[in-house]
């Protein structure tokens, strides 16, 4: 797998002559690595590739990734895919674990924490006999600032009106001057760990189903296969891989066959 120097080289790719941008990415790349670069001693463009190039510390590959890193989201984006949660995908996987009573689920380029919340109060909402199983819901991202957010559980008015219906607002979460704070029943369902989806995932345990939705696009044919590999080796027997509703992995891996399809995709594991 590529390591995070070499993702953070084909990133800054476009700063190269021979490469060319519109004027709006232009400005995002200015906007977020110019800061970096002039702490680490870029004053320009050139010598901000020449820093990336020529073996910079790991700590400034690091920022530039996190820095270039779009972490939108959130609660309950896009209903459909909770819909299938809910009425299918849910049910087949308590059924299947009734006698271990144990559900890992894992949202893979979980931003700012909203998608595994949303999974928390879908679980408590529907199915509250899983409230005496060990289920754990693990997040995870490259930005480690995300991650912080996420583990903090609190955010602004803004963001929790994008999706989260006013009924689970009242009940989920609690108001603390102008942000709302997750409760901690559905906190305590939720881990939050920072991780690099283009290296080994040792650390993370086997799952049950597993959401990796709107991240493939910023992937290379190369890295979706590794990661498709990586994900199938962190599969339980029978376990769900749902992708977004523009992404498929047909053309990047056979691990996979497809159980769902339409405007959201789940995948089971090819054993």
């Amino acid at each position: 797998m590529q390591s995070l120097r070499e993702q953070t080289l084909r990133v800054a790719a476009v700063d190269e002559p021979e490469h060319s941008m519109d004027s709006s990415g232009n400005a995002l790349f200015e906007t977020q690595l110019s800061p970096i670069a002039r702490l680490a001693g870029g004053a320009n463009p050139g010598g901000r590739m020449g820093l990336l190039k020529t073996g910079s510390p790991a700590y400034l590959h690091r920022a530039v990734a996190e820095a270039m890193t779009v972490n939108e989201t959130s609660f309950f984006r896009d209903a459909q895919p909770f819909e299938l949660l809910r009425q299918v995908v849910l049910p087949r996987l308590i059924a299947q674990r009734r006698e271990t009573r144990r559900l890992r689920l894992w949202s893979a380029a979980s931003s700012t924490g909203q998608e595994a919340y949303s999974m928390a109060m879908l679980i408590a909402e529907h199915f509250p006999e899983l409230a005496q199983w060990d289920v754990k819901i693990i997040g995870t991202d490259i930005a480690r600032e995300a991650v912080e957010y996420a583990r903090r559980g609190r955010y602004r008015r803004l963001e929790v009106n994008r999706g989260l219906p006013v009924r689970m607002l009242v009940k989920y979460l609690m108001r603390d001057g102008e942000e709302w704070e997750v409760c901690e029943r559905i906190r305590a369902v939720c881990e939050f760990q920072h991780a690099n989806l283009c290296e080994p995932l040792s650390q993370l345990p086997e799952f049950d189903l597993v959401l990796l939705r709107n991240v493939l696009l910023y992937f290379s044919p190369h890295d979706r296969r590794n990661l498709f590999s990586e994900v199938h080796r962190k599969m339980m027997p029978n376990g769900y891989l749902m992708l977004g509703n523009a992404e498929q992995a047909e053309d990047s891996t056979s691990l996979f066959e497809v159980e769902f399809g339409a405007n959201c995709y789940f995948y089971r594991a090819v054993s």
